[in-house]
C-alpha cells in the first residue's frame, strides 16, 4: 500500500461528526470526559456499538412502554466494569424521555438517603443506583415498596402507638448495576423486570468504538493503529478509550500526531500492555502462581497477600479476563495458570500441567 493509500484511509479531525452531535451539552458525561473537554459516550441507541441483542430488547420495551404510556420495568445490568452499564442507563433515560439521577449503593447508607432521592423523581424518571449490590439492608426493604407499588412505608412513633404511613411516589424506573449479580439478595432481584448481562466486546467492535472516539478527540488514527488498541483492550470500551488516549500522547510526541499499527504497538508496550492486553498486575498475577506456587493451585488469599494487592482488586479487576481468554482456572483447591499462561510468560509449564486455554 502507498503513503497515499494510507493517509486516505487515516481518520482524523475532518473526518469527525459535528461538533454538536459529539460535544458533551448535557450533565450525562462522566467526569473523565468532563476533564478532557468530550463525551465519548453514545448519545443514542443507534451510536452504541455491540450488545447488539440487549440493545435491541431494551428498545423494544422502551417502545412498547411508551405506547402504554407506562413507565419502563425495572433494569437490572450485570457483568464486569467498564462494558457500558451507566452508558444503557444513560440511553434508557434519553429514549424515555425523563431526567437521569445517578446514585451508588455504598454512598446510600440511610433510608432517609434513598427517600430523598426517590420524593425529588418526577414522572417517567429514570434512578440509576451503581454496585447496588452493596446497598445496605435496611435501605434495600425501603427499595421494595418503591419498587413495586412506587411508595414509600413510613413507621412513626413506637410500641402501642406506632403506624404506618404511605407516601405515595411519582412512577419512575429504578435501573441497577452490579459488577457481582451473585451478591443481590433474592427479594431485591426478584424486583427487576428486565435482566441483562453484559459481556465483554469483541476486537472488531471495540475498533469501532476507538475510529469514533478518535473522531471525537480529534486524533488522526489508522486502521492498523485502531486495531492494535482494539485488541488489547481486554474486551472492555472503557480500557480502550483509556488506551486510545496514551497512545494519543505518545503520537503527538514522537510520530507527528499520526496513529498507526507501529506507533500504537511501541506506546502500548511503554505502558506496560503486551499484545493480549495484560498489564504489569495481571503478569504479576500470573507468575505469582506460576512461579511462586508451581502453577498451583493456590489461594486468592495467598496471592493477594504475596503481590500486597486488595483482595477485590484481584477479583474484580484482574481474574475475569484472565478467566475469560483461559489464562487461569478456578478450582476447588484454589487458583491454577494453564498451559497457554505458561506459554505467554515464557515459562516451561510443569509435567501433567493443563492443556492451553479454552480461549487462546
Amino acid at each position: 500500500m502507498s503513503s497515499g493509500d494510507v493517509r486516505k484511509k487515516i481518520v482524523g479531525p475532518d473526518d469527525a461528526q459535528p461538533r454538536e452531535d459529539v460535544r458533551a451539552t448535557d450533565g450525562d458525561a462522566s467526569l473523565e470526559d468532563a476533564v478532557y473537554g468530550a463525551t465519548l459516550r453514545p448519545r443514542t441507541f443507534e451510536d452504541y456499538v455491540g450488545q447488539r441483542q440487549i440493545v435491541e430488547n431494551l428498545r423494544i420495551a422502551i417502545d412498547a412502554a411508551k405506547r402504554r404510556g407506562e413507565p419502563l420495568e425495572h433494569v437490572l445490568f450485570s457483568g464486569p466494569p467498564g462494558l457500558g452499564k451507566t452508558t444503557l442507563a444513560n440511553l434508557i433515560a434519553k429514549e424515555l424521555g425523563g431526567t437521569l439521577h445517578g446514585s451508588s449503593g455504598p454512598t446510600l447508607e440511610k433510608p432517609k438517603d434513598l427517600v430523598g432521592i426517590l420524593t425529588a423523581l418526577e414522572a417517567g424518571d429514570v434512578l440509576f443506583i451503581d454496585e447496588i449490590h452493596r446497598l445496605g439492608a435496611v435501605v434495600e426493604e425501603y427499595l421494595y415498596p418503591a419498587m413495586e407499588d412506587f411508595q414509600i412505608d413510613f413507621v412513626v412513633d413506637r410500641g402501642a402507638y406506632a403506624k404506618t404511613l404511605k407516601l405515595p411516589l411519582k412512577r419512575f424506573t429504578l435501573v441497577g448495576a452490579t459488577t457481582r449479580a451473585g451478591m443481590l439478595s433474592a427479594p431485591l432481584r426478584d424486583r427487576f423486570g428486565l435482566m441483562y448481562h453484559l459481556d465483554y466486546y469483541e476486537p472488531a467492535d471495540l475498533q469501532h468504538i476507538v475510529e469514533r472516539s478518535a473522531r471525537v478527540l480529534e486524533v488522526r488514527i489508522d486502521p492498523a493503529g485502531a486495531a492494535t488498541i482494539a485488541e488489547r483492550s481486554r474486551g472492555t470500551p472503557r480500557i480502550a478509550n483509556r488506551l486510545l488516549r496514551r497512545v494519543r500522547d505518545f503520537a503527538e510526541v514522537r510520530a507527528d500526531g499520526v496513529v498507526t499499527g507501529p506507533v500504537a504497538d511501541e506506546a502500548l508496550r511503554r505502558e506496560g500492555v503486551d499484545e493480549r492486553g495484560l498489564d504489569r498486575l495481571d503478569r504479576a498475577y500470573l507468575r505469582t502462581i506460576a512461579e511462586g506456587y508451581g502453577g498451583g493451585p493456590v489461594g486468592i488469599n495467598a496471592i493477594a497477600a504475596t503481590l500486597t494487592e486488595d483482595l477485590e482488586t484481584l477479583e474484580d479487576v484482574v481474574e475475569p479476563y484472565l478467566l475469560k481468554i483461559g489464562f487461569v482456572q478456578r478450582t476447588a483447591n484454589g487458583r491454577k495458570t494453564t498451559a497457554a499462561a505458561f506459554a505467554h510468560l515464557g515459562l516451561t509449564a510443569p509435567s501433567g500441567g493443563d492443556g492451553p486455554g479454552l480461549f487462546s
